[in-house]
């Protein structure tokens, strides 16, 4: 149970770490004029992700149809 719990643990710091490299997560912080307070905010580019997840689905296309064109040469 607990190897499960770390590989949960490491998945979840991996996908934050992918993201925020990627753009598809920011976070910002300002303080209010008297500097009592700070405000934090987490965005979501869901238009990023998207994106990205389409250039990697014509990567796979791009690879199969390459593959299935190499398998059709030997025959």
């Amino acid at each position: 149970m607990r190897t499960m719990l770390i590989v949960v643990v490491v998945l979840m710091v991996g996908v934050a770490g992918l993201g925020f490299y990627r753009g598809w997560f920011q976070l910002s912080s300002d303080t209010d004029n008297a500097g009592h307070s700070i405000n934090a905010t987490f965005t979501v580019d869901e238009d990023k992700m998207r994106d990205d997840k389409e250039k990697l689905q014509e990567f796979g296309h791009q690879e199969q149809e390459e593959t299935g064109a190499t398998n059709e040469q030997d025959e």
